[in-house]
Protein backbone atom coordinates (compact mmCIF):
# COMPACT_ATOMS: atom_id res chain seq x y z
CA UNK A 1 0.00 0.00 0.00
CA UNK A 2 1.36 3.44 -0.92
CA UNK A 3 2.27 6.16 1.52
CA UNK A 4 -0.49 8.27 0.00
CA UNK A 5 -3.13 5.66 0.79
CA UNK A 6 -1.79 5.23 4.31
CA UNK A 7 -2.10 8.98 4.83
CA UNK A 8 -5.67 9.03 3.57
CA UNK A 9 -6.70 6.15 5.83
CA UNK A 10 -4.97 7.73 8.82
CA UNK A 11 -6.79 11.01 8.37
CA UNK A 12 -10.16 9.34 7.79
CA UNK A 13 -9.70 7.55 11.11
CA UNK A 14 -8.84 10.86 12.76
CA UNK A 15 -12.09 12.39 11.48
CA UNK A 16 -14.09 9.39 12.71
CA UNK A 17 -12.45 9.52 16.11
CA UNK A 18 -13.07 13.25 16.41
CA UNK A 19 -16.72 12.81 15.40
CA UNK A 20 -17.23 10.17 18.05
CA UNK A 21 -17.76 7.32 15.58
CA UNK A 22 -14.64 5.61 16.92
CA UNK A 23 -13.66 6.11 20.53
CA UNK A 24 -10.08 6.75 21.55
CA UNK A 25 -8.33 8.09 24.62
CA UNK A 26 -6.50 11.27 23.56
CA UNK A 27 -3.49 12.35 25.56
CA UNK A 28 -5.00 15.78 26.08
CA UNK A 29 -8.34 17.53 26.10
CA UNK A 30 -9.57 17.87 22.51
CA UNK A 31 -10.33 21.31 21.13
CA UNK A 32 -13.88 21.87 19.91
CA UNK A 33 -14.27 22.48 16.18
CA UNK A 34 -17.79 23.38 15.06
CA UNK A 35 -18.96 22.70 11.52
CA UNK A 36 -21.89 23.38 9.25
CA UNK A 37 -22.27 22.43 5.61
CA UNK A 38 -24.44 25.52 5.14
CA UNK A 39 -22.09 27.92 3.37
CA UNK A 40 -24.21 31.02 3.76
CA UNK A 41 -24.34 34.19 5.88
CA UNK A 42 -26.54 32.24 8.31
CA UNK A 43 -23.94 29.47 8.47
CA UNK A 44 -21.23 32.02 9.28
CA UNK A 45 -23.29 33.38 12.16
CA UNK A 46 -24.13 29.87 13.39
CA UNK A 47 -20.51 28.70 13.74
CA UNK A 48 -19.50 31.96 15.40
CA UNK A 49 -22.29 31.75 17.96
CA UNK A 50 -21.53 28.07 18.63
CA UNK A 51 -18.11 29.09 19.96
CA UNK A 52 -19.72 31.07 22.77
CA UNK A 53 -17.00 33.70 22.53
CA UNK A 54 -17.44 37.46 22.58
CA UNK A 55 -14.97 39.63 20.74
CA UNK A 56 -14.62 42.85 22.68
CA UNK A 57 -13.24 46.30 22.06
CA UNK A 58 -11.91 47.21 18.64
CA UNK A 59 -12.25 44.10 16.46
CA UNK A 60 -9.96 43.37 13.52
CA UNK A 61 -11.40 41.08 10.86
CA UNK A 62 -8.43 39.39 9.23
CA UNK A 63 -9.08 38.03 5.74
CA UNK A 64 -7.60 38.07 2.27
CA UNK A 65 -9.02 40.66 -0.09
CA UNK A 66 -7.82 38.47 -2.98
CA UNK A 67 -5.52 39.28 -5.86
CA UNK A 68 -6.98 41.11 -8.86
CA UNK A 69 -8.21 38.49 -11.32
CA UNK A 70 -8.99 35.99 -8.56
CA UNK A 71 -12.65 35.30 -7.72
CA UNK A 72 -12.30 32.52 -5.13
CA UNK A 73 -11.71 34.75 -2.07
CA UNK A 74 -14.42 34.95 0.60
CA UNK A 75 -17.22 37.01 -0.91
CA UNK A 76 -18.38 40.13 0.95
CA UNK A 77 -21.97 38.92 0.66
CA UNK A 78 -21.02 35.79 2.63
CA UNK A 79 -19.23 37.53 5.49
CA UNK A 80 -20.97 40.92 5.77
CA UNK A 81 -23.55 39.94 8.40
CA UNK A 82 -20.88 38.50 10.68
CA UNK A 83 -18.54 41.46 10.18
CA UNK A 84 -21.41 43.78 11.14
CA UNK A 85 -22.31 41.60 14.13
CA UNK A 86 -18.85 42.12 15.65
CA UNK A 87 -18.61 45.73 14.40
CA UNK A 88 -15.30 44.79 12.81
CA UNK A 89 -12.72 46.54 10.66
CA UNK A 90 -11.30 44.49 7.79
CA UNK A 91 -7.50 44.41 8.04
CA UNK A 92 -4.79 43.43 5.59
CA UNK A 93 -1.12 44.07 4.90
CA UNK A 94 0.63 44.67 1.59
CA UNK A 95 2.26 41.82 -0.30
CA UNK A 96 5.95 41.17 -0.84
CA UNK A 97 5.77 39.53 -4.27
CA UNK A 98 4.49 42.37 -6.44
CA UNK A 99 1.07 42.03 -7.98
CA UNK A 100 -1.99 44.20 -7.45
CA UNK A 101 -1.67 44.51 -3.65
CA UNK A 102 2.01 45.41 -3.30
CA UNK A 103 1.31 49.09 -2.60
CA UNK A 104 -1.31 50.62 -0.35
CA UNK A 105 -3.04 52.54 -3.15
CA UNK A 106 -3.34 49.48 -5.37
CA UNK A 107 -4.37 47.32 -2.42
CA UNK A 108 -7.17 49.71 -1.45
CA UNK A 109 -8.38 49.69 -5.04
CA UNK A 110 -8.54 45.89 -5.09
CA UNK A 111 -10.41 45.90 -1.77
CA UNK A 112 -12.91 48.32 -3.30
CA UNK A 113 -13.18 46.41 -6.58
CA UNK A 114 -13.83 43.17 -4.68
CA UNK A 115 -16.58 44.76 -2.60
CA UNK A 116 -14.96 44.88 0.84
CA UNK A 117 -15.03 48.64 1.33
CA UNK A 118 -18.79 48.52 0.78
CA UNK A 119 -19.35 46.37 3.89
CA UNK A 120 -16.80 47.74 6.39
CA UNK A 121 -13.85 50.03 6.95
CA UNK A 122 -10.66 48.55 5.51
CA UNK A 123 -7.31 49.12 7.21
CA UNK A 124 -4.12 48.38 5.27
CA UNK A 125 -2.17 47.97 8.49
CA UNK A 126 1.32 48.71 7.14
CA UNK A 127 0.28 51.74 5.09
CA UNK A 128 2.16 54.03 7.48
CA UNK A 129 4.83 51.68 8.71
CA UNK A 130 5.42 48.56 10.73
CA UNK A 131 6.35 47.37 14.21
CA UNK A 132 8.11 44.35 15.65
CA UNK A 133 6.46 41.99 18.12
CA UNK A 134 8.34 39.29 20.03
CA UNK A 135 8.34 35.61 19.12
CA UNK A 136 8.46 33.35 22.16
CA UNK A 137 9.92 29.85 21.88
CA UNK A 138 10.72 30.07 18.20
CA UNK A 139 13.49 28.11 16.56
CA UNK A 140 13.91 30.54 13.66
CA UNK A 141 12.25 33.87 14.45
CA UNK A 142 13.09 36.14 17.37
CA UNK A 143 10.63 38.80 16.19
CA UNK A 144 7.71 39.18 13.81
CA UNK A 145 7.13 42.33 11.75
CA UNK A 146 3.50 43.38 11.50
CA UNK A 147 1.57 46.42 10.34
CA UNK A 148 1.87 49.58 12.45
CA UNK A 149 -1.82 49.60 13.43
CA UNK A 150 -1.73 46.06 14.83
CA UNK A 151 -1.84 47.29 18.48
CA UNK A 152 -4.98 49.35 17.73
CA UNK A 153 -7.14 46.22 17.87
CA UNK A 154 -8.20 44.42 21.03
CA UNK A 155 -9.42 41.20 19.46
CA UNK A 156 -9.45 39.45 16.08
CA UNK A 157 -12.00 37.61 13.99
CA UNK A 158 -9.92 35.44 11.65
CA UNK A 159 -11.85 34.61 8.48
CA UNK A 160 -9.87 32.20 6.33
CA UNK A 161 -10.61 30.68 2.98
CA UNK A 162 -9.14 27.19 3.27
CA UNK A 163 -7.46 26.20 -0.01
CA UNK A 164 -4.18 25.08 -1.50
CA UNK A 165 -1.09 27.24 -1.76
CA UNK A 166 1.86 27.11 -4.21
CA UNK A 167 4.46 27.65 -1.46
CA UNK A 168 2.89 26.54 1.84
CA UNK A 169 0.88 23.61 0.46
CA UNK A 170 -2.30 24.96 1.98
CA UNK A 171 -3.60 28.17 3.45
CA UNK A 172 -5.77 28.24 6.54
CA UNK A 173 -5.97 29.91 9.93
CA UNK A 174 -2.26 29.67 10.81
CA UNK A 175 -1.13 31.17 7.54
CA UNK A 176 -3.77 33.89 7.74
CA UNK A 177 -2.48 35.26 11.04
CA UNK A 178 1.20 34.80 10.21
CA UNK A 179 1.80 35.84 6.60
CA UNK A 180 -1.47 37.78 6.66
CA UNK A 181 -0.59 40.09 9.54
CA UNK A 182 3.04 40.49 8.43
CA UNK A 183 4.09 43.65 6.62
CA UNK A 184 5.90 43.24 3.32
CA UNK A 185 9.27 43.00 5.09
CA UNK A 186 7.69 40.77 7.70
CA UNK A 187 6.60 38.39 4.95
CA UNK A 188 10.20 38.19 3.72
CA UNK A 189 11.33 37.57 7.30
CA UNK A 190 8.96 34.60 7.60
CA UNK A 191 9.69 33.17 4.17
CA UNK A 192 13.43 33.36 4.79
CA UNK A 193 13.09 31.80 8.27
CA UNK A 194 14.41 34.93 9.93
CA UNK A 195 17.51 35.39 7.79
CA UNK A 196 16.50 38.64 6.04
CA UNK A 197 13.80 41.30 5.87
CA UNK A 198 14.17 42.37 2.24
CA UNK A 199 14.62 40.72 -1.10
CA UNK A 200 13.02 37.64 -2.56
CA UNK A 201 10.35 35.65 -0.71
CA UNK A 202 11.60 32.44 -2.30
CA UNK A 203 13.38 30.12 0.09
CA UNK A 204 15.47 26.95 0.03
CA UNK A 205 14.55 25.31 3.32
CA UNK A 206 10.87 24.44 3.05
CA UNK A 207 10.44 23.11 6.58
CA UNK A 208 12.14 26.17 8.07
CA UNK A 209 9.67 28.38 6.21
CA UNK A 210 6.70 26.34 7.44
CA UNK A 211 8.00 26.42 10.99
CA UNK A 212 8.50 30.19 10.76
CA UNK A 213 4.86 30.62 9.75
CA UNK A 214 3.81 28.76 12.87
CA UNK A 215 6.14 30.86 15.03
CA UNK A 216 4.84 34.12 13.56
CA UNK A 217 1.27 32.95 14.13
CA UNK A 218 2.03 32.25 17.78
CA UNK A 219 3.48 35.74 18.20
CA UNK A 220 0.20 37.23 16.95
CA UNK A 221 -1.86 35.04 19.29
CA UNK A 222 0.42 35.85 22.24
CA UNK A 223 0.26 39.57 21.51
CA UNK A 224 -3.55 39.50 21.61
CA UNK A 225 -3.61 37.26 24.71
CA UNK A 226 -5.46 34.64 22.71
CA UNK A 227 -8.42 36.94 22.00
CA UNK A 228 -8.93 35.51 18.53
CA UNK A 229 -11.80 33.56 16.97
CA UNK A 230 -11.07 31.42 13.93
CA UNK A 231 -13.51 30.60 11.12
CA UNK A 232 -12.48 28.79 7.94
CA UNK A 233 -14.65 28.39 4.86
CA UNK A 234 -14.00 25.29 2.77
CA UNK A 235 -15.37 26.28 -0.61
CA UNK A 236 -13.82 26.93 -4.03
CA UNK A 237 -11.12 24.44 -3.05
CA UNK A 238 -8.44 25.23 -5.60
CA UNK A 239 -4.87 24.00 -5.28
CA UNK A 240 -3.87 27.68 -5.50
CA UNK A 241 -4.37 30.57 -3.11
CA UNK A 242 -6.37 33.78 -3.23
CA UNK A 243 -3.05 35.59 -3.72
CA UNK A 244 -2.82 34.15 -7.26
CA UNK A 245 -4.28 36.21 -10.09
CA UNK A 246 -4.94 33.17 -12.26
CA UNK A 247 -5.59 30.23 -9.91
CA UNK A 248 -6.35 26.68 -10.97
CA UNK A 249 -10.06 25.96 -11.04
CA UNK A 250 -11.44 24.00 -8.07
CA UNK A 251 -11.85 20.32 -8.85
CA UNK A 252 -13.53 19.15 -5.65
CA UNK A 253 -16.85 19.85 -3.98
CA UNK A 254 -17.42 22.47 -1.31
CA UNK A 255 -17.30 21.07 2.24
CA UNK A 256 -18.58 23.65 4.72
CA UNK A 257 -17.69 26.23 7.36
CA UNK A 258 -15.63 25.33 10.43
CA UNK A 259 -14.85 27.37 13.54
CA UNK A 260 -12.68 27.01 16.64
CA UNK A 261 -10.85 28.96 19.30
CA UNK A 262 -7.79 26.85 18.42
CA UNK A 263 -6.13 27.54 15.04
CA UNK A 264 -4.14 24.30 15.07
CA UNK A 265 -7.22 22.17 15.67
CA UNK A 266 -9.10 24.11 13.00
CA UNK A 267 -6.42 23.66 10.34
CA UNK A 268 -6.07 19.99 11.26
CA UNK A 269 -9.82 19.41 10.98
CA UNK A 270 -9.86 21.06 7.56
CA UNK A 271 -6.94 18.94 6.42
CA UNK A 272 -8.64 15.77 7.64
CA UNK A 273 -11.82 16.63 5.76
CA UNK A 274 -9.83 17.13 2.55
CA UNK A 275 -8.14 13.76 3.02
CA UNK A 276 -11.52 12.12 3.70
CA UNK A 277 -13.13 13.66 0.61
CA UNK A 278 -13.58 11.38 -2.42
CA UNK A 279 -12.37 14.11 -4.79
CA UNK A 280 -9.50 15.64 -2.83
CA UNK A 281 -6.58 14.06 -4.69
CA UNK A 282 -5.33 17.24 -6.39
CA UNK A 283 -5.37 19.28 -3.20
CA UNK A 284 -3.81 16.43 -1.21
CA UNK A 285 -1.03 16.23 -3.79
CA UNK A 286 -0.37 19.97 -3.47
CA UNK A 287 -0.31 19.76 0.34
CA UNK A 288 2.05 16.77 0.41
CA UNK A 289 4.37 18.16 -2.27
CA UNK A 290 5.09 21.10 0.05
CA UNK A 291 4.99 19.07 3.30
CA UNK A 292 2.17 21.39 4.36
CA UNK A 293 1.12 19.34 7.38
CA UNK A 294 4.43 20.26 9.03
CA UNK A 295 3.09 23.75 9.74
CA UNK A 296 0.42 22.24 11.98
CA UNK A 297 2.93 19.88 13.59
CA UNK A 298 5.31 22.70 14.51
CA UNK A 299 2.49 24.96 15.67
CA UNK A 300 1.41 22.27 18.11
CA UNK A 301 5.01 21.67 19.23
CA UNK A 302 5.53 25.34 20.18
CA UNK A 303 2.22 25.60 22.02
CA UNK A 304 -0.04 27.47 19.60
CA UNK A 305 -2.71 24.78 19.90
CA UNK A 306 -3.47 21.08 19.59
CA UNK A 307 -4.10 18.69 16.73
CA UNK A 308 -6.48 16.74 18.97
CA UNK A 309 -10.03 17.90 18.35
CA UNK A 310 -13.67 16.89 18.40
CA UNK A 311 -15.75 17.80 15.39
CA UNK A 312 -19.21 19.05 16.36
CA UNK A 313 -21.80 19.21 13.60
CA UNK A 314 -24.35 22.01 13.81
CA UNK A 315 -26.53 20.41 11.14
CA UNK A 316 -27.91 17.56 13.27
Amino acid sequence: MTTYKHAVISRILTVLIAAGTIFAAPAQEPAAVYMTRDISPQGMIAVYEALGATLEGSVAVKLSTGEAGNSYYLQPSLIADLVHKVNGTIVECNTAYGGSRASTALHRQVAEDHGFTAIADVDIMDADGEIRIPVSGGGHLSFNIVGKTFPDYDSVLVLSHFKGHPMAGFGGAIKNISIGFASASGKVNIHSAGTRTSGSIFHRDQDAFLESMAEAAKSVSDSKNGDLVYISVMNNLSIDCDCTSNPAEPDMHDIGILASLDPVALDKACLDLVYAAPDGESLISRIESRNGIHTVEHAEAIGLGTQVYRLVSLDE
